[in-house]
């Protein structure tokens, strides 16, 4: 088809101030005109009313009188019946009509800047840019651009459909952030599962405040509750305790009978001296410090010491405590006791790790106080299984396999049950290991006088403690101890010994004071020499009385068991003091019901660590503090 004119407002310019153009053309199926700033042919989006250069970015709208001829040019060329017609055809495959050719340029025309094609047409064409061919036209299917609606006509079209509010809504919605959205569903879909409550269909479901893993489920291999080098300080408790309740002792006359295994006066008062012994040698040949556990002396020195027979039951009930979790092969765990015996786990609180070593000596310790021995007593199966196990793992060297605690915590305590069993039994089977346990004490001390976890260790004032008992248990029994190991000990005492007029001790050289350590310090002062009179030793005593005296709330089985024994051998208002604070507090802690019966559950710091069964051990030996040892200061307890 011609190039066809189109009459030109003159008042309209385009959007880089020229003149619109005054000819449209149509070119393969697509309206084109020419730029009237630079006459680049542009192609006419109809449905915008707008064409734009692809040269020089100008931009013209077309005029009402335009649109109209423009739409008559793709009547005229066939475009519009193609659109319309093409799904009529079968599989959409009819043939796309070609353009008329151009025809011969008129000299009629206005002459452009746009030069024109061969001879026989006249196509308009940039200068210097040809414009391309179209590759697309609208083929089968598809809409010519003079087809598509104006925007205008589009939303006229949809408020029509819609309606004007419905279309807001639907236009609103379409362009929120798609987080927004995300937002807004996900926080209804939580109000409605909130809101959702499905009946249990029972009681409620109590509350759990408080709950506590038993280390015996867990798999593997327990770590190590203590590494060498690195032991607990006792004197931090580390955790607040509740106040029980204070209970009535439960058991009647006729139970206290039996546990205590005498006849009891119509009083109440104790019983008279027995009259047989358990040992095999008679009291005069007992070592003078250990004299009071021979039974004829026993029940005298409960009452005179300030004992009393619920005191003496409590010791009983503990002792079938510990018998009943005694492992098959004679030796106490201090983690695993709850599954000696018919225990199943019915005992709580255990250890955090194993300890063989320590938990038997530990055991051992209360039946050696009550007298108990593996010749004669109540128990001698039980002691003679411990002993039994414990010599059959002593080392070589003297000293007892690494456990929890550290190689000579534990070794201090079984050098002590082994010194002691010896000395009250002069059995010669116990004198070769008993001497053994000494000599190895000996070469672990460090040269600065203290022992610690690993043998050869600077020492710390806890280990130091257990060490200094043992080698006095050897000299009770008439075992060999070098004395320059006390002279060393003692230097490693002034070490720590926070000030020394006053008798206070620190775990640690330049540590503060703290009541556990004092009393460990104060009690191996006594051993080491110290007389009654002494007054860093009476300064010492009075520190533990004025702010540190047992009390419920302030529990700590440590403490109670050096304090004890300091104080008894102090006796006076001190002894009178402290044993009535503790005796009766320490009987109503004890357990009596079910299968803890007659242990001691933990209640703070190192009592948690240790376990029940180390707990119920030190208890049993404070409760036999009126006999386990005789008095150091007072020389008539012995006659």
């Amino acid at each position: 088809n011609a190039p066809v004119s189109v009459t030109q407002d003159p008042n309209r310019t385009s959007a880089a101030g020229s003149k619109t153009p005054n000819r449209i053309w149509l070119d393969g199926g697509v309206l084109a005109c020419a730029c009237p700033d630079c006459q680049a042919p542009m192609s006419i989006r109809l449905w915008l009313m707008v064409a734009d250069c692809w040269q020089c970015g100008a931009s013209v709208e077309l005029t009402q009188e335009e649109q109209q001829e423009a739409m008559r040019l793709l009547e005229t060329g066939g475009w519009l019946q193609v659109a319309a017609g093409a799904s009529e055809t079968d599989g959409g495959q009819r043939a796309r009509p070609q353009p008329p050719p151009l025809a011969p340029c008129e000299p009629s025309q206005p002459a452009l800047a746009v030069p024109c094609s061969p001879p026989d047409t006249c196509h308009p064409q940039p200068a210097a840019h040809p414009q391309p061919a179209i590759r697309n036209p609208p083929g089968p299917g598809r809409i010519a651009a003079a087809q598509k609606p104006s925007r205008a006509r589009a939303r006229l079209d949809a408020i029509r459909a819609l309606g004007e509010t419905r279309l807001w809504l639907a236009n609103w919605w379409r362009d929120l952030p798609c987080w927004l959205t995300s937002l807004v569903l996900h926080m209804l879909l939580m109000i409605l599962l909130g809101l959702w409550a499905v009946p249990s269909g029972g009681p409620p479901r109590p509350l759990t405040l408080a709950t506590q893993v038993n280390s015996l489920d867990q798999a593997g291999d327990a770590d190590r509750l203590f590494e060498p080098g690195a032991g607990p300080e006792f004197d931090d408790p580390g955790a607040v305790m509740l106040e029980p309740v204070d209970e009535p002792d439960p058991f009647a006359r006729a139970e206290l009978e039996t546990l205590v295994g005498v006849a009891l006066h119509p009083s109440g008062d104790l019983p008279d001296p027995l009259p047989s012994a358990l040992f095999p040698s008679g009291p005069a040949e007992l070592p003078a410090m250990l004299v009071g556990r021979d039974p004829r002396l026993r029940s005298h020195l409960v009452e005179r010491e300030g004992g009393t027979i619920e005191s003496e039951a409590a010791v009983a009930r503990g002792l079938q405590w510990l018998a009943r979790h005694q492992d098959h092969d004679g030796s106490w765990d201090l983690r695993a006791f709850c599954l000696a015996g018919d225990c199943d786990r019915q005992c709580r609180d255990t250890a955090g790790a194993h300890d063989e070593v320590s938990g038997t000596a530990l055991a051992l310790l209360p039946f050696l106080g009550a007298g108990q021995t593996h010749l004669a007593g109540q128990y001698r199966e039980v002691v003679a299984g411990g002993l039994d196990w414990m010599v059959d793992h002593q080392e070589e060297s003297g000293g007892m396999p690494l456990e929890t605690l550290g190689r000579m915590y534990g070794h201090g305590l079984c050098a002590i049950v082994l010194c002691e069993a010896y000395g009250l039994t002069r059995d010669e089977r116990l004198r070769g290991p008993a001497q053994r346990a000494l000599d190895f004490i000996a070469r672990a001390q460090h040269p600065a006088g203290g022992w610690r976890y690993r043998p050869g260790s600077p020492g710390d004032m806890s280990v130091v403690g257990w060490q200094i008992m043992a080698l006095r248990s050897g000299e009770m029994a008439y075992l060999s101890v070098p004395p320059e190991v006390f002279e060393k000990a003692a230097g490693f005492l002034d070490s720590v010994q926070v000030l020394p007029d006053r008798g206070l001790f620190g775990y640690l050289p330049r540590r503060q004071p703290s009541s556990a350590m004092t009393a460990e310090g104060l009690l191996c002062r006594q051993y080491a020499g110290w007389r009654a009179d002494k007054p860093a030793l009476a300064a010492g005593v009075d520190w533990l009385i004025q702010n540190h005296l047992p009390a419920r709330g302030r529990e700590d089985t440590y403490y109670w068991y050096y304090g004890t024994q300091v104080m008894h051998h102090v006796g006076g208002p001190a002894w009178q003091a402290w044993n009535e604070s503790l005796r009766d507090l320490l009987v109503s802690m004890q357990e009596t019901e079910g299968h803890e019966a007659g242990s001691w559950s933990p209640r703070r710091g190192f009592d948690y660590a240790g376990g029940r069964l180390y707990v119920t051990s030190l208890a049993i030996c404070t409760l036999e503090v009126y006999y386990r040892h005789m008095p150091l200061y007072r020389t008539d307890a012995v006659q």
